[in-house]
């Protein structure tokens, strides 16, 4: 899923009795640690320009927890120290994916909380298994989104059977390339893998603060060690009782009425973009501008599946809207393609490190949970959300289809109801597209003491630390003294949106900010 997300569907009685996520057979009782014994780690200086105190290291972890002695793999770490007499202890970041690199997000974190609260914390970020600098490194089947791609609205039985085709090949491929490591891609494994983390540390609890699948991680995390829970941050968040398949659909819905809100915002700037006044004709010209590509993809490059892939992190994070909006007048308007392309570079193309993350979220979710494994249930309900929410319902189909193929047998599910934390904050959208107001609500619910801060009207996915003064004040207190909200209803704090962007003086450049650079660590998945 790519980040999962629904409409705005009520949540009152979607997880009540909790909701479940996949635990691996002989996994132990939640409170019972890890059973790998994780060693001291070495750390060096690996500072960048951006973030010069940064230092790495790499963990040592058992592929398989139930068998410490057994193959062992390598986890990449770094972090920012603590810089105040007294510390808080260790910060784990993670952006979400599956599949996202951490490393970049600890520098990241620590420049953007106010100084005073960084400096309480050892900010850590990591690659999990898998993922990035860890070893082994998934890579599945390189060049899999190598341009141009059939178009993934299968119109015909042709471009039906040649997704299919393009699935079956990739699971088979990871089959082949990685049968001894497929069965330990999962959130459990990882969430073992954190415990080992904090044991490395030293530490006798750990803070935890995650974006998107991050928050599904890190929630786990909590389930099976409530104990060692110091801070528990989770923003835009997915909602467990959907993972996966159900919450994709949802997500179809979600993201064609973020596709349609740029569509308006376009309508309001007529001045600027040219593409007219009523949101519903841009709209049709959107879907001409799709069809022209499937003739005649622009530079031989970005053809209808490529357009999708360029338009989508639009419904993540509107910042990317006016970028856009010029990519898109200029196609229409004056037949130019340059800007379309240069946009598809930026936002859409999947380069080695897009293939190595494609690689682990497929693991990670095709083993997570069950999937459907007869494709004419694919095929139906994606027709049935397709007539209703076209924009991006078969490209999320074709991005989730190896899982109705994949090699390795899924995992039994665990209730993440849990009244043995500590308090925990959680941040939500009202529009988010890609984790769903609903799912915010439904583990609100499931994790006792926790206290839940929403944007009311924001559409974003990952709000805290992009200039939400309201969100971020709520942050820093939590991390400073575990202060939390407290009011009535689904919510116990309302923040108003971070307003629209406005049509730069001049010619939008290359999407490049700290909001920006945030939400290019969370990806367009989830």
């Amino acid at each position: 899923m790519r980040t999962c997300a629904a409409a705005v569907l009520c949540a009152a009685a979607a997880v009540v009795t909790g909701s479940l996520t996949a635990v691996p057979a002989g996994a132990g009782t939640p409170e019972a640690p890890s059973a790998a014994r994780a060693e001291g780690l070495t750390w060096h200086d690996c500072g960048t320009s951006d973030f010069p105190t940064l230092q790495c290291a790499s963990l040592t972890v058992p592929l398989d927890h139930a068998d410490p002695s057994g193959r062992q793999i390598t986890l990449a770490v770094d972090r920012v120290p603590h810089t105040a007499p007294v510390s808080q202890g260790p910060l784990l970041v993670n952006p979400g994916g599956p599949g996202g690199s951490g490393l970049r997000l600890a520098g990241f974190v620590a420049a953007a909380l106010p100084k005073a609260v960084a400096a309480q914390y050892d900010v850590i970020g990591f690659d999990p298994r898998g993922v990035g600098r860890s070893t082994p490194a998934l890579d599945c089947d390189p060049g899999y989104f190598k341009p141009v791609r059939p178009d993934t609205v299968p119109a015909t039985a042709a471009l039906e059977r040649a997704g299919l085709a393009r699935a079956k090949s990739f699971a088979a491929a990871c089959g082949r390339k990685y049968a001894g490591l497929l069965p330990y891609i999962d959130t459990v494994s990882a969430v073992r893998d954190l415990d080992s983390l904090r044991q490395a540390l030293g530490a006798e609890r750990l803070s935890y603060f995650g974006y998107s699948y991050g928050t599904y991680l890190g929630a786990v995390y909590a389930k099976l060690y409530p104990q060692r829970v110091h801070r528990l941050v989770l923003d835009s968040i997915v909602d467990p009782a959907g993972v996966w398949y159900g919450d994709n659909l949802s997500q179809d819905y979600a993201f064609n009425d973020r596709h349609r809100a740029l569509m308006a915002w376009i309508a309001k700037y007529d001045a600027t973009y040219r593409l007219g006044t009523d949101p519903a004709k841009i709209e049709a010209k959107w879907y001409a501008m799709r069809a022209a590509l499937a003739k005649r993809p622009a530079d031989g490059k970005v053809g209808p599946a490529e357009l999708d892939d360029t338009f989508i992190p639009g419904g993540y994070y509107d910042g990317y809207w006016p970028y856009l909006a010029d990519a898109f007048s200029a196609y229409v308007n004056d037949r130019k393609a340059d800007a379309l392309v240069e946009a598809y570079d930026n936002l859409g193309a999947v380069d080695a490190s897009g293939d190595n993350g494609y690689g682990v979220y497929a693991a990670v979710q095709c083993r997570d949970v069950s999937w459907p494994r007869d494709w004419n249930r694919w095929h139906r309900d994606s027709w049935a959300a397709y007539a209703k929410a076209p924009f991006m319902v078969w490209q999320n189909a074709w991005y989730n289809a190896p899982c109705a193929f994949w090699p390795t047998a899924p995992l039994k599910p665990v209730n993440l109801a849990n009244a043995e934390l500590p308090p925990s904050l959680l941040f939500q959208a009202t529009r988010d597209a890609a984790t769903p107001y609903p799912g915010g609500v439904a583990v609100h619910r499931l994790l006792a003491r926790s206290s839940l801060v929403v944007e009311q009207g924001g559409g974003n996915h990952g709000i805290t630390l992009t200039g939400n003064t309201c969100l971020d004040k709520y942050l820093a207190a939590y991390l400073t003294d575990g202060e939390v909200p407290h009011g009535t209803g689904d919510a116990d704090a309302v923040c108003p949106r971070s307003p629209d962007p406005k049509p730069p003086a001049t010619k939008a450049a290359s999407p490049s900010s700290p909001a920006w650079d945030l939400h290019r660590m969370i990806g367009f998945r989830h």
